[in-house]
């Protein structure tokens, strides 16, 4: 029986950024499987799926569907074969519905004219039909993440898709979010499609794949079936070297407060508050940790702490000066350091240069710019060296970035933020969407600052994170902070009753 997807020789150079993303891949999905392709960012997985689906044509190959060679130029030509794909970052109208989302282009209507009620009736039977239940009047903005990815395959699946992609599927869900999106993928599985899943999450590769493909510098470096592999040789498949998945640091010595929060209020969505009260403090030399399901506070607090959201009550302190009603520049200037959650759009513009990322939030320093006029060997110098010093893959000074992974484009943020030391770092998901060798360079960057002396608040939703490399663990639950513990005091259990809003006597009654 052919295989359901079979490229061969496929091979995509970049010339404007010098990248060869593919070289001489060979790719193969029997039908009905669910197979997983990992590898390091950068490594080329995005580029050989968005050849599968139309956006780029290879420079050599060849693609078989079901057996039968197929010629892709755009993604309508992939779309009329049978393959569809779901972005990492959504292809959604926020301003539309479900219904206006999932028929875009294939809108029932009677004489020219649309009709609501059977847009929201057939979209109605197809959600029953695979057992995804949504609103199809709900407008997709209201929507939580998972439910807007729902909305995605839904209308991949409206499209008659037989073969999925799914790229970074779990980068933005929750572990509740990831549950359900596993259980709609067996569904469809069972029912004869074949799935892509691209991630950079060896536990779900285990859990969830028949097939896996690793891929390293632009090649296929392994095919394992699942039940014959294991996470630790994965990841030393995926980075070409052995992976450590602890992190190792010595024991913290806090000294005195850096940073703190008192009795703090912000607004969140639609004047509500989403910080109601919250206190703390970090030491320097010691990271304090916050752990949450997404959407109890901590995008608000983060936004307040750093200066891009007002306060409505309370205060921060950084080395005993109020800054709560500084801008942010005047943070920075301070001490302050922000490593953003989303890199792409907070963290960098990728409209410009590696250069100009670099110095955004330091142009004004005297070492890069006199009497208004920016220093560019200066800079050129900082550039070569942040790529140095960090590995940043295919980066050159002086040009863009928007090709490169998110691995490398975490490397420049970090690179830029950590420059100069700071005294107090805000680490918002700084490894989301990352790769096993890269997660394993931010963790470990993270700890030489704190070794440093800096204070370093922790924003993750990554449990395992929080607990490997926090010295004390807060957990917000609503808009307040639910509980405090110890980081050796901290199990996976104890956090999640205080996630859900449980209390630490219900955690020592049934320790």
């Amino acid at each position: 029986m052919p295989h359901a997807v079979e490229m061969t020789g496929i091979s995509k150079y970049f010339p404007s950024s010098n990248v060869q993303a593919n070289r001489g891949v060979n790719f193969r999905v029997q039908k009905a499987e669910i197979h997983a392709l990992v590898g390091e960012n950068g490594a080329g997985k995005t580029t050989l799926m968005n050849i599968l689906y139309g956006l780029y044509e290879p420079d050599e190959g060849k693609i078989l569907l079901d057996g039968q060679e197929v010629i892709l130029r755009h993604p309508q030509d992939a779309i009329r074969c049978g393959v569809d794909m779901v972005h990492q970052h959504f292809k959604l109208v926020p301003s539309f519905s479900v219904a206006e989302n999932i028929l875009l282009g294939a809108e029932p209507g009677q004489a020219g004219f649309l009709r609501p009620a059977m847009e929201n009736e057939v979209v109605r039977r197809l959600a029953d039909s695979f057992g995804l239940p949504v609103d199809p009047q709900a407008r997709v903005r209201d929507l939580p993440v998972g439910m807007q990815q729902r909305v995605e395959i839904l209308k991949a699946l409206q499209r008659d898709a037989q073969i999925l992609l799914l790229d970074e599927p779990t980068a933005v869900l929750t572990p509740q979010e990831t549950r359900e999106l596993f259980d709609v993928i067996r569904n469809l599985a069972q029912r004869g499609r074949t799935i892509v899943f691209i991630t950079h999450k060896l536990p779900e590769v285990m859990e969830i794949a028949d097939q896996v493909t690793v891929m390293r510098r632009g090649e296929v470096v392994a095919n394992n079936l699942v039940s014959e592999t294991s996470i630790p040789e994965l990841a030393r498949q995926m980075v070409g070297r052995e992976v450590l998945f602890r992190v190792v640091k010595k024991p913290a010595a806090p000294g005195s407060i850096v940073a703190a929060v008192k009795n703090l209020v912000v607004a969140g969505a639609g004047c509500y508050p989403a910080v109601k009260g919250v206190s703390f403090h970090v030491r320097a030399g010691e990271i304090l940790g916050i752990a949450g399901v997404n959407g109890n506070g901590q995008e608000e607090l983060v936004e307040a702490v750093t200066g891009m959201r007002p306060t409505e009550m309370g205060a921060v302190y950084l080395e005993s000066h109020d800054i709560t009603h500084l801008p942010v520049g005047e943070r920075r200037a301070k001490g302050l350091a922000h490593i953003p959650e989303d890199r792409m759009s907070t963290g960098l513009n990728l409209k410009t240069t590696l250069d100009e990322n670099i110095i955004s939030t330091r142009y004004r320093l005297p070492e890069f710019s006199r009497r208004g006029f920016l220093l560019w060997a200066n800079i050129r110098q900082f550039a070569e060296k942040i790529i140095k010093d960090l590995s940043v893959a295919a980066a050159h000074p002086g040009e863009g970035i928007d090709t490169l992974s998110g691995g490398n484009l975490q490397k420049i943020v970090i690179g830029r933020e950590l420059s100069g030391d700071p005294r107090f770092i805000v680490a918002d998901q700084p490894t989301r969407g990352l790769d096993v060798g890269s997660i394993e360079f931010v963790h470990k960057t993270l700890i030489e600052a704190r070794d440093r002396g800096a204070a370093i608040l922790l924003v993750s939703v990554e449990l395992d994170e929080i607990r490997s490399l926090s010295d004390r663990i807060l957990v917000m639950y609503r808009g307040r902070i639910a509980g405090e513990l110890s980081a050796n005091d901290a199990t996976e259990e104890s956090l999640g009753i205080l996630m859900a809003g449980g209390k630490l006597a219900q955690v020592e009654k049934e320790a």
